[in-house]
């Protein structure tokens, strides 16, 4: 089947209702776009799994702060089209705003307590908008499998948590986090850096891969591991950390080194910059 490009909710479910009434299983991999290999690599596992692979392409402006790069943010079809033809996608959902949003939207969906630490700190509301449009992109969709990288693992334990909370019937999925061959976390906002920042941008995957041999050895208390992190990023003028969080990978509640969690999950935003980088790594303590 070749890719098929659809651009408003009545025509994607249209196209999807005579599938699920021959029980064809639905997979989703949601997407702001200004794909790259690691978006692949969702698109190939949804593709493994199901009959039927939606990818949307929608750069979602609730979760954007006023100060940050909705505007800005890269945007190419055409080149997702290409990439999504490449690995087997069948359907590319492009709404407009205006096709998602019809007027200001007055309903919201809002985790509580995982969205207002850590990241949520620094960008408040931003969870609130993930979580809105993803909810609304199952509610249209209604796939039996949908696909989020680990990277942005902050994201994919809200997500897991709102369709635990609000039963939506579908499995969430998550990808390991697709990496350079230097060790850079893949992601649209590389786009951005010059090449000066692009050769200091390795220095995130440096400190957390510390931060892991450190755990490893046995260090779990989170202010040495933050020592740990913060010590690499001070060897790069270039990086500016913007936040470094230690926590239990499965709850993100801060951790006691007298009871450490089984995993702990280490999430870091870097300012290279303009560009604000973010990388993770989840590290079993035992």
């Amino acid at each position: 089947m070749s890719l098929e490009t659809v651009t408003t909710i009545a025509e994607l479910r249209d196209r999807l209702r005579p599938g699920r009434q021959a029980g064809k299983s639905v997979g989703l991999v949601p997407t702001m776009g200004y794909l790259h290999r690691g978006h692949a690599a969702l698109v190939d596992r949804a593709r493994a799994d199901n009959d039927v692979v939606v990818t949307s392409v929608f750069v979602n402006p609730l979760q954007f702060g006023p100060n940050e790069d909705f505007a800005r943010y890269p945007r190419d079809l055409d080149a997702d089209r290409k990439l999504l033809a490449a690995h087997g996608a069948d359907i590319v959902f492009a709404p407009s705003v205006e096709a998602m949003y019809p007027r200001p939207i007055a309903t919201h969906i809002e985790v509580e307590g995982l969205s207002a630490r850590l990241e949520g700190e620094r960008r408040p509301g931003h969870f609130r908008g993930v979580a809105t449009v993803v909810g609304k992109l199952f509610n249209i969709v209604q796939p039996d499998r949908a696909y989020f990288g680990e990277k942005d693992y902050q994201q994919l334990q809200v997500i897991r948590r709102m369709v635990d909370d609000l039963s939506f019937p579908l499995e969430i999925v998550g990808v390991p986090t697709v990496r350079d061959v230097d060790g850079v976390a893949l992601s649209s906002r590389n786009i951005y850096l010059s090449s000066s920042e692009r050769a200091a941008a390795p220095v995130l995957g440096r400190s957390l891969a510390a931060a892991a041999d450190a755990i490893r050895a046995g260090t779990v208390d989170p202010r040495a591991i933050d020592t740990v992190i913060r010590g690499v990023l001070a060897a790069e003028p270039l990086a500016e950390p913007d936040l470094v969080a230690i926590a239990a990978a499965n709850t993100l509640e801060p951790i006691d080194p007298k009871v450490p969690p089984p995993a702990i999950a280490l999430m870091i935003a870097v300012r290279i910059g303009r560009t604000r980088l973010i990388d993770q790594r989840v590290v079993a303590t035992a």
